[in-house]
């Protein structure tokens, strides 16, 4: 199989051009194929006896064209005998850890990042609202119920603990996942990535303190949580998209105050990911 460089950004006239290399090349063609879903997560790719015959090129530079891949958490390569590579699902941890360590390089605080959530996430409840689906509408009931009955059944037992920060951050997934706009959603998962630890820290903390002394004020801050999480798919239901909008964003900042009240708001972006 031919692999021939294709057109990409024009160069300015008299500047020196670098051929790519044939490992490039390959992983260029298979890269698009796993973007165009033509190699969908989970594929097995072909053997390398097969590909060193497809490319026609040697083992050293399709085993390059495969570390390029994986460097780019596209593929994943088993070595061995009963080795070979397939399509990886993308994990949003690893640009989020990028993204992470240029906000902190730029000293940018924990607050920032929840201000520039707020805004987005704010922008994708008013684009849900407009035109929700059916299925979309049950998923949030679903999860605000759930969190009703983690509330009503109160701290008897710490088996359940982790739903105290995964069912919020749920709902907040939901959210963005169903609001039609896959840009938005995008980067909204990428800020969430950031601040999960955060919120999970801030959540344990407030919970281990409930647990030691009067757990009321722990219980009434998520009634509230989940009482706003109905008053917002009432909106949603309506096809209220500047209400929805309005509400959510008032929820956020809130929201923000309580996950930053603790001392987690002078830690280090890149700390988030230890």
């Amino acid at each position: 199989m031919t692999i021939r460089a294709e057109a990409g950004h024009r160069p300015v006239i008299g500047s020196p051009l670098r051929a790519p290399k044939t490992a490039e090349l390959i992983a260029h063609h298979i890269r698009r194929q796993i973007v165009k879903g033509e190699l969908p997560p989970g594929h097995t790719l072909p053997s390398e006896a097969q590909l060193l015959e497809q490319y026609g090129v040697s083992r050293p530079t399709l085993r390059e064209a495969f570390r390029i891949l994986e460097a780019e958490m596209l593929i994943a390569v088993r070595r061995g005998s009963r080795g070979g590579a397939h399509v990886t699902a993308p994990d949003l941890s690893v640009p989020a850890r990028s993204v992470g360590l240029i906000l902190q390089l730029q000293n940018t605080s924990i607050e920032d990042v929840y201000e520039a959530r707020c805004d987005i996430e704010t922008a994708c409840a008013r684009l849900l609202a407009v035109n929700p689906s059916e299925d979309a509408i049950a998923s949030l009931k679903a999860c605000a119920n759930e969190l009703k009955e983690l509330v009503d059944a109160g701290l008897e037992s710490r088996a359940n603990a982790s739903q105290w920060w995964t069912l919020p951050v749920t709902f907040h997934e939901l959210i963005t996942d169903h609001c039609g706009n896959k840009t938005l959603a995008l980067q909204s998962a990428l800020l969430r990535e950031i601040v999960n630890k955060n919120v999970r820290a801030s959540v344990s903390e407030s919970l281990e303190r409930a647990l030691r002394g009067n757990p009321e004020p722990f219980l009434a801050n998520f009634r509230l949580t989940y009482k706003s999480y109905f008053k917002f798919i009432s909106f949603v239901e309506k096809r209220n998209g500047p209400g929805a909008g309005k509400h959510w964003d008032t929820h956020m900042r809130t929201g923000s105050k309580f996950m930053l009240h603790f001392d987690h708001h002078t830690m280090a972006l890149v700390d988030l990911f230890d």
